[in-house]
């Protein structure tokens, strides 16, 4: 199988290295072409348009930052659209809107070809390593002829259903990882405030049930100093936003979700848009005078899971 990937930033960067990794033909194209030069070092081909990269593969992977860009690739006159036939299938892997996808697939569909949104979640030290896991949306069939790419690509599969169920899916885990942070922050602070030893509160909170991914991987990178979580405040106002689109169109009356949007809108004002996610923390820094960092936490998040084969996840209660 011929794999054509467009947008190799920091989560699409990692899995097309995945693809690479696993032996497969892989053709890439970024705006930035010199994100594309390892691997065209590696064995990677180019294509000068998103439409020379569809007519020359038979999966094309999109991997963007924003709804805005994805429509931006598809739709330009020399576009993904433009090079796309029966055969084919194009797989958005950006964070995107449900109604944005469930629009760009009928796009698809019209060429002959087939569509599939599988966004990935777990942090961009498992895009690394194949560990990452994946919510794929899209018809059956497309999905099982799809598993082997989405099992190089991630350990965890999961088919979550039609076109725009994994986009919903993904943009509920980021709203609850974005809630957690900012939980962890005010915990943190707190107990420095408090005279408390923060290796020992990392410990603490580690052992017990305030335990979570977020703060066994992104606590560490906040504690080191670096706060390099490899995912920026415009990304997570996105990413919120269209959470609380969501619930807004279902008439949900969200109370903590408005708030959070608030903090970080503060926050990309204070610290810039593109300023990693954890620098949320800094609000806290600034208001209490102190620093939260501790000795002997990593500057990055690393994976200590060995790359292993992915699988299907299937739902309780549907084995």
């Amino acid at each position: 199988m011929k794999i054509g990937f467009i947008g190799l930033g920091n989560v699409g960067g990692k899995l097309a290295g995945s693809i690479l990794r696993n032996g497969f033909d892989l053709t890439v194209r970024d705006l930035d072409k010199s994100a594309a030069q390892p691997f065209l070092d590696q064995g990677a081909k180019w294509a000068d348009s998103a439409r020379e990269l569809a007519q020359a593969c038979d999966l094309i992977i999109t991997c963007l930052p924003s709804p805005a860009a994805s429509a931006a690739v598809m739709e330009a006159e020399d576009g993904v659209l433009s090079g796309l036939s029966e055969g084919k299938v194009w797989a958005e892997m950006s964070t995107t809107d449900e109604t944005e996808i469930k629009r760009l697939a009928e796009l698809v569909k019209a060429t002959g070809a087939e569509a599939i949104e599988c966004p990935v979640s777990g942090g961009c030290h498992r895009a690394a390593t194949g560990n990452i896991s994946i919510f794929a949306g899209c018809e059956r069939a497309t999905f099982d002829r799809m598993l082997p790419v989405l099992t190089t690509l991630g350990r965890r599969v999961l088919h979550t259903g039609p076109i725009g169920s994994a986009s919903v899916l993904k943009v509920m885990t980021n709203y609850l990882a974005t809630a957690n942070l900012l939980t962890l922050c005010e915990a943190l602070t707190t107990m420095k405030m408090a005279g408390i030893d923060l290796n020992t509160t990392y410990e603490a909170i580690k052992i017990s049930s305030g335990n979570s991914f977020v703060h066994e991987t992104e606590s560490q990178v906040i504690l080191n100093g670096s706060r390099d979580i490899s995912f920026t405040m415009d990304l997570v106002l996105k990413d919120i936003g269209l959470f609380q689109d969501i619930a807004e169109r279902h008439n949900v009356p969200l109370e903590i979700s408005p708030l959070m949007i608030e903090i970080f809108k503060d926050g990309q004002d204070r610290y810039g848009p593109r300023a990693w996610s954890d620098d949320i923390i800094k609000r806290l820094e600034e208001a209490c005078d102190v620093s939260i960092t501790a000795p002997g936490f990593p500057a990055e998040m690393i994976d200590d899971e060995p790359e292993e084969p992915g699988y299907e996840v299937v739902p309780t209660g549907k084995a």
